[in-house]
């Protein structure tokens, strides 16, 4: 990798300014000024400070954001305000997308990343990733209301879904949905055809990653090392070096 490139990709520098950066003399490289942009570098094992400060790359970015209602899953739109938003110019650049998607109004933990492999894995059929949305609806659920969902419901237009778990409350208006696909308006879409309508959703958790309850609406962090081999686990790919 060059060097001017690990530098833009570690932090809040862009390529242009990575490569002045360099040209000043404020990098060195395994102890050593380095002025030349083009030097290669091997970021599992040359170390790399700028100004004084030792730079981490990492081959993908793995996060967790809580999504507020209002926001489009997407990372760029011109007339509603979108997830990438959320983040800093330096995870930005670095093309973070979600993992799947929730609809406008729907809040809660989605998974941003720029590892194509994994997200994709991660959605695959195939892989039968959980996903638990917590729910509150607008009238009490029929009493066969749980086993109609662990049967597999048809939705329309030919759609059928996959088994699926609900946990009502006591109230039954209330309680949780555990799903392994994601059609679009899936869960809305499954309450209506019981005769219910979903008046709130939240995303719980996602390939059994939960949600951080100390993030707020709209805040993010970065997943743990744990948190990252369970994303890794669940998509079926290799920890990155």
């Amino acid at each position: 990798m060059r060097l001017d490139k690990l530098i833009s990709e570690c932090g809040t520098l862009s390529r242009k300014e990575a490569t002045a950066a360099i040209r000043a003399g404020q990098a060195i490289l395994n102890g050593v000024v380095v002025r030349e942009p083009d030097r290669k570098v091997d970021p599992a094992c040359d170390a790399v400070t700028l100004c004084g400060a030792p730079l981490v790359y990492r081959k993908y970015i793995y996060a967790m954001l809580n999504k507020p209602a209002g926001y489009v899953s997407a990372t760029d739109d011109r007339s509603l305000p979108y997830v990438l938003e959320l983040f800093p110019p330096e995870y930005r650049k670095r093309g973070l997308f979600p993992v799947g998607r929730l609809d406008r109004d729907t809040t809660g933990l989605l998974v941003m990343t720029d590892d194509g492999q994994t997200a994709h894995r991660a959605l695959s059929p195939r892989r039968h990733v959980e996903k638990v949305y917590s729910f509150t609806c607008e009238s009490p659920l029929p009493e066969n209301a749980e086993e109609r969902f662990r049967l597999g419901l048809k939705i329309g237009e030919g759609e059928e879904c996959k088994p699926a778990t609900l946990l009502p409350d006591e109230s039954r208006t209330a309680g949780t949905v555990t799903l392994t696909e994601g059609k679009y308006h899936q869960i809305k879409r499954m309450f209506e055809r019981i005769g219910n309508k979903i008046t709130s959703l939240k995303r719980e958790s996602f390939a059994g990653i939960p949600l951080d309850p100390t993030l707020a609406p709209g805040a993010w962090r970065d997943l743990t090392e744990e948190e990252i081999k369970t994303l890794l686990a669940a998509a079926g790919t290799e920890t990155p070096e």
